[in-house]
């Protein structure tokens, strides 16, 4: 187990992590859909109260997210996060101000008003998801920075990276892939949100709008999505020569990463019909509430997919446009050998603590819930 073998390690750690994250977002797409399927206030708090079972797990992952990438590949933290900061920032508020909604829009004494709040859940549903999707988007299209190591040296700034551009990440939302990934995020997000209330949730008006979301917003997410992927398997890709480590452009990189790396296109593939399966589902199977399921395992493994054909096969992870030798991989941005060899021992508790999660899960969806849940007191309220 060399220095190569702890840094492919990470990288699948931090992507596996990515990808459970985008699967936990459908507490974000179920936000976004509060008044499109819930037509009145009990019917609203119904679907605030599936969803707010699981809106921890989403925030917690989104934290390990941010950990394991900040201690396993630091220099793309201090980067990203230190130059590309409003986007990161925006997004950091929008999850606060998800946890304040669901600790006070119930809370006896609320001088706001549950509207408020509310207020608060589809920000965070609509704006988290499109500004989060159009941040990874940059992974595949490029950022404006530079790096200079040697910058470490000089006593009055020893900055390393150093952003290009005043808006400091906000220029992100004007390429246009980096939007159509936004959007796949944030439709993916309420397929998911939808199929998951038609799990979680015994009410017959509610599962039908939900049903009816599941395709509409399908639609708009095939859309999306194939037209990312796509033009991102056509167009030139940041690869690395191994021999130098220069970073270079060529022709279809990612697509040549799927071929030349053919488990993880299989696993691509997988995750696309399992996605579409768990659609279906939720589209044509009135009986069925299976569908999140087949849907959350497609998502997980085609995200997967997705992020590790970015940090493989010399492939530079989060490319610089304004200077290519800038660009990051998982060679040149991770912690030293010490640093992950330790992590490493440490992370062979994550299978106990899914292990644990799973079990939770199960606890807390044993059982549909429905409007007499809501009169009960033995439910916390959200």
């Amino acid at each position: 187990m060399d220095y190569a073998f702890y840094q492919e390690y990470w990288w699948l750690l931090v992507s596996l992590l990515g990808a459970i994250l985008v699967f936990l977002f459908f507490v974000q797409g179920g936000q976004s859909l509060l008044y499109t399927i819930g037509k009145t206030e009990d019917e609203r708090s119904l679907l605030v109260n599936s969803i707010g079972k699981k809106w921890e797990f989403t925030f917690t992952t989104l934290v390990t997210f941010g950990g394991a990438f900040f201690a396993s590949f630091p220099l793309f933290y201090s980067t990203s996060f230190g130059g590309a900061y409003w986007p990161w920032m925006i997004i950091l508020i929008c999850f606060v101000l998800q946890a304040v909604s669901y600790e006070f829009r119930k809370k006896e004494g609320n001088i706001l008003g549950h509207k408020t709040y509310e207020a608060f859940l589809l920000f965070n549903g609509f704006v988290g998801l499109l500004l989060f999707g159009t941040a990874v988007g940059t992974f595949f299209t490029g950022s404006e920075f530079i790096v200079n190591k040697e910058n470490i040296y000089q006593p009055m700034m020893p900055v390393i990276s150093q952003w290009q551009n005043p808006l400091h990440g906000l220029e992100a939302a004007f390429n246009v892939r980096n939007l159509l990934l936004g959007f796949s995020i944030f439709f993916l997000a309420r397929v998911l949100g939808s199929l998951y209330f038609i799990s979680n949730i015994h009410n017959p008006d509610i599962n039908k709008r939900s049903r009816k979301q599941v395709l509409i917003n399908a639609i708009f997410f095939l859309v999306c999505f194939l037209t990312f992927f796509i033009w991102t398997l056509a167009s030139k890709g940041f690869a690395v020569k191994p021999e130098t480590g220069e970073v270079y452009m060529q022709n279809a990189k990612y697509l040549h990463n799927f071929i030349e790396m053919p488990i993880i296109g299989i696993a691509m593939l997988l995750g696309v019909v399992s996605l579409l399966y768990g659609i279906g589902i939720g589209i044509f199977c009135p009986k069925s509430a299976k569908g999140i399921w087949f849907a959350g395992v497609g998502t997980v493994l085609a995200v997967l997919s997705l992020l590790l054909i970015l940090g493989y096969n010399n492939t530079a992870f989060y490319p610089s446009v304004t200077d290519l030798q800038s660009s990051l991989t998982i060679r040149n941005s991770s912690s030293s050998y010490f640093t992950l060899k330790v992590m490493s021992v440490v992370s062979l508790c994550i299978p106990f603590v899914l292990a644990y999660i799973f079990y939770a899960w199960r606890m807390m969806d044993k059982k549909q819930i429905d409007m007499k849940d809501l009169e009960s007191k033995q439910n916390p309220q959200y």
